[in-house]
């Protein structure tokens, strides 16, 4: 089964009895880039009372209230992320304070309502898994291997040179089997493959 993410950032904003509530739902690779993001929101709100997220990451997933009563905020907007079948998501929810207390009840709607808007309509596009694959060629091959890299729009991660040239290749994990018989036929058979990572 197919799993969904954003092709972008989102944003809206609700003001709910004088509470700014400022939601985002950003797409990202994992935990670390979700906590990066996290980080960020936190130095554009400097004056926020509350940043609060949900995080669906291929497994990874994460929620916190930041200070609003338990259960009230990261739960409710972890539940819509679900109810959205997203994965590849960071969704947050800025508050300001208003001076009106909401209840539990009310928190709950409101969280919910703010990243709900934010996915309103939203595009999803299919989140595809990456691997790794290592390829070892010889220096002749180098430079041809490295351009089809290119065209096919893969990632380059890392590259040694010893006896040979050891190349790091990312690409999506259904394209593993079609690549290693792509750099065979371009090196007349010469490309190794030792253990993927």
């Amino acid at each position: 089964m197919p799993t969904f993410t954003l092709p972008s950032a989102l944003q809206a904003e609700l003001d709910i009895r004088k509470s700014r509530f400022i939601a985002y739902a950003i797409p990202v690779a994992d935990r670390d880039a979700a906590m990066e993001e996290l980080r960020r929101l936190r130095e554009a709100h400097p004056t926020a009372t509350h940043v609060c997220w949900a995080l669906l990451a291929g497994g990874q997933s994460g929620m916190s209230d930041d200070g609003e009563p338990s259960g009230t905020a990261g739960r409710p907007i972890l539940e819509v992320l679900r109810h959205h079948d997203l994965d590849g998501v960071l969704a947050a929810v800025v508050r300001y304070y208003g001076g009106v207390k909401l209840g539990a009840g009310g928190l709950v709607r409101a969280y919910t309502d703010a990243i709900a808007t934010a996915l309103q309509d939203a595009p999803r596009v299919e989140r595809i898994a990456l691997a790794s694959l290592q390829v070892e060629i010889g220096y002749p091959d180098e430079a041809r291997v490295r351009r089809w890299i290119e065209q096919e729009n893969y990632a380059l991660e890392a590259s040694a040179y010893d006896m040979n040239v050891q190349l790091t290749i990312r690409l999506p994990v259904t394209a593993i089997d079609a690549a290693r018989e792509a750099l065979r036929d371009m090196t007349q058979g010469r490309a190794v493959f030792p253990e993927s990572v």
